[in-house]
């Protein structure tokens, strides 16, 4: 006997609106109502943060060219093999999971609502079944009907695959699916098991254990449906086939992205997108403070990162009441942080790691991110906006500016009195990154440990460089700094990549720290099986203090972004579930 779910909504429950509520800054009322009214004033009367409660220079003109500007090149086009915030955010232009999130800022924004499905997925009793029923008629770019064969395509690709290493692998952890080896090495797809498609438009997920929060893990791009006669494996972010409001046009890897209107597209069967703009065209490895320049001159609409804009733009837009008008402050998802390699000596004892720790001094860290404008000093893995938050912190220091006496105390317990040598790697393209590293290695040397900065593009981050253990082992890898925003708005989906250990992967990897402690895989399992909410959360705390415990994870800043919106950018609002402008929604004043 199935019954339709509740349990993903009510993985949120009162705790969502505690969590955006507790991030302050969203000053003036503005609507909280479904994205589909508009209310935003015109750009010329719209004041600073008021595209973080209400639409912006709501429009529902057509035309014209949207442009976007990127400092490097993503990891892929590929929806079933990204792992950025901003592409599982762009990719749903051309891409259509299962479930996606109600198009609206504010606390509305974190609901889940139907996309490639028709409802919520429906339930088994024992928790371990999940079905979902595809809208029939959704057709992709080249007219042909999306089948329910092509979500579990899809899916076995993404997650069961050495070829596709850049999106996460939940659903070949949870899915019940034996040893399946992937459809590049098994082409017959009625042998994945962990997926069953009774017609053409039933999706039947069945799992090893209980699962909380499907619904969440079907929002995720991996869910979008691909054919798998069109699948060219690696090469399939050039000729994605459409099922969004547009379509490839042309894509150059590392130089540019070009899409245009989906003649096949219904706005019929998607109440979530628009299909404002004639065009859409994204340029790779733009200078980023170029980037900013373009942005405040209107040449360019939408930093594609989200990132926020760099240390010059940040000073002239705060010093311009007009240029500040047009910008926003919001709290991002995101943690920016720094990861202590378990495996690269002398970070193989804990004692070396405090001593980083308390090294530290965090004002400094904080300034490259804008200081307080930045995001608030961090000392949890969890941020304030992640549901199961609570405050507290293990290595305290006076006014956060480090504790040197505590870190020589502890340099003298792992055997390194007079300091180490080390290496922190860090993403070169990536500015406010490299002043971070800039700071913590002033830190550090005031204790006697040497840091070299090591720099790798953002491009090959995770599957070259910082997130290839064998590189990092090989180069000495002790520290690298990164950031992370929850896969979806639990403490489940904030955590699991990047503290459970049966995720460390030999590419691809977000568990930089190589963390592998059972107590905290296991608590994962727990609470991940848990229904009740308020017990569920509670287990994601715990989950946060045995990480901070460990020591090799160090919280730099709870990110706060300061992102600009041309006076040409029209329907624009930050969408709390990317914490960026929603893509989808944006169109352009001719």
């Amino acid at each position: 006997m199935r019954k339709t779910n509740a349990l993903a909504l009510a993985a949120l429950g009162t705790a969502l609106t505690m969590g955006l509520a507790a991030c302050g800054g969203t000053a003036g009322g503005g609507n909280t109502g479904t994205g589909n009214q508009s209310t935003g004033a015109a750009s010329a009367g719209a004041k600073h943060n008021d595209a973080y409660t209400k639409v912006v220079n709501a429009s529902d003109a057509k035309g014209g060219t949207l442009k976007f500007a990127l400092s490097d090149e993503p990891d892929s086009m590929d929806p079933g093999n990204t792992y950025y915030a901003w592409n599982w955010n762009f990719s749903r232009l051309y891409a259509r999971p299962l479930m996606t999130y109600v198009p609206a800022p504010g606390d509305e924004g974190l609901k889940l609502v139907p996309d490639l499905a028709e409802g919520p997925g429906e339930v088994s009793d024992d928790g371990k079944t999940w079905t979902y029923k595809i809208k029939k008629g959704i057709k992709y770019d080249d007219g042909t009907e999306v089948k329910a064969a092509d979500v579990k395509y899809a899916i076995a690709r993404s997650n069961f695959t050495d070829e596709l290493t850049d999106g996460p692998k939940y659903f070949a952890e949870y899915l019940d699916a034996g040893d399946y080896k992937g459809p590049y090495k098994d082409k017959n797809l009625d042998d994945f098991k962990g997926i069953e498609t009774p017609d053409d438009y039933t999706v039947v997920f069945k799992l090893k254990a209980p699962f909380s929060e499907f619904d969440f893990l079907v929002a995720n791009p991996q869910s979008a449906p691909v054919p798998q006669a069109k699948d060219t494996g690696i090469d399939y972010e050039k000729t994605v086939a459409s099922t969004g409001p547009y379509k490839i046009e042309s894509h150059e890897v590392g130089k540019h992205f070009h899409l245009v209107k989906n003649e096949n597209w219904d706005p019929a069967t998607d109440t979530t997108r628009k299909q404002l703009p004639d065009r859409i065209e994204v340029q790779f490895k733009q200078n980023a403070e170029d980037i900013d320049q373009r942005l405040l001159s209107g040449q360019i609409h939408v930093d594609l990162a989200g990132t926020g804009v760099q240390t010059a733009a940040r000073a002239k837009i705060v010093a311009d009441p007009k240029l500040k008008d047009s910008s926003d402050n919001p709290f991002t998802p995101f943690n920016r942080y720094a990861m202590m390699s378990v495996n690269v000596k002398p970070f193989d004892n804990i004692d070396c790691r405090k001593a980083v720790q308390y090294a530290t001094d965090k004002v400094a860290t904080q300034t490259p991110w804008g200081g307080p404008l930045g995001g608030e000093i961090g000392t949890t893995a969890m941020t304030p906006t992640t549901v199961g938050y609570k405050q507290f912190d293990l290595y305290p220091s006076t006014d956060h500016k480090g504790d040197v006496a505590k870190a020589k105390e502890h340099l003298t317990a792992c055997g390194q009195p007079n300091g180490f040598e080390t290496n922190i790697a860090v993403r070169g393209d990536r500015t406010k990154e490299v002043q971070v590293a800039e700071a913590l290695q002033a830190s550090l040397d005031k204790v006697g440990i040497k840091a070299t900065i090591k720099k790798y593009p953002s491009g090959d981050w995770s599957a070259q460089y910082a997130g290839k253990p064998d590189f990092v082992h090989k180069n000495n890898l002790g520290i690298m700094i990164a950031g992370w925003g929850s896969d979806w708005p639990s403490g489940f989906g904030f955590l699991s990549q990047l503290v459970d250990g049966r995720f460390i992967k030999p590419s691809g990897n977000y568990n930089m720290m190589e963390l592998n402690d059972k107590a905290i895989n296991d608590l994962l399992d727990k609470g991940i099986q848990t229904t009740d909410a308020a017990e569920r959360n509670e287990i994601w705390s715990q989950v946060d203090q045995k990480v901070m415990e460990s020591a090799a994870f160090m919280s730099f800043v709870y990110e706060k972004t300061l992102i600009f919106r041309p006076s040409n950018l029209t329907n624009v609002y930050v969408h709390p579930a990317y914490g960026m402008y929603d893509y989808t929604w944006l169109g352009v004043q001719q």
